[in-house]
């Protein structure tokens, strides 16, 4: 069921708060990961804390923010226990974290609109693919989206 504009309203910053937690828990793992290469419990977290922000954006039909999430965390959830989470992947997954972050300081506080352009998002999901071994993970954002080519494709 849909929620009301004005309950809408007085949800968002304590979704924005909270949002803002878990991914300063994500990123904390992340530093783990770099200093402890693939730390089970460090992923485990950062997993959890994914699919919470996703939960939580999908409540505010914050479609973007929990797309992003559940790529992220699919694409993090297929690599722990076959691939080394090594330098590149883990700088990749930083730039996810980045670009969520800004992402959420720019969803309309009146609105939730968040006017974007998916093909930030869409490119640095295939550069987190390509870095764990998953270089046909093609995340599908929008049914309308167009065609882009690959990181793999890209790097050729």
């Amino acid at each position: 069921m849909p929620i009301d504009r004005k309950e809408w309203a007085q949800r968002f910053p304590e979704f924005l708060v909270e949002a803002e937690t878990l991914l300063a828990k994500s990123e904390e793992c992340l530093s783990h990961l770099q200093l402890i290469s693939n730390d089970k419990d460090a992923i485990d977290c950062m997993l959890s804390t994914l699919l919470k922000l996703a939960s939580r954006a999908e409540a505010l039909a914050l479609e973007a923010i929990c797309e992003f999430s559940l790529h992220i965390y699919s694409l993090l959830n297929l690599a722990q226990d076959h691939v080394d989470l090594h330098e590149q992947a883990l700088d990749a997954l930083k730039d996810c974290f980045t670009l969520m972050a800004w992402q959420l300081e720019l969803v309309d506080q009146s609105t939730g609109q968040l006017s974007l352009d998916e093909s930030e998002q869409i490119s640095l999901i295939e550069a987190f693919a390509f870095q764990v071994g998953q270089p046909q993970f093609q995340p599908a954002l929008s049914p309308k989206r167009l065609h882009l080519p690959s990181y793999a494709e890209r790097q050729a």
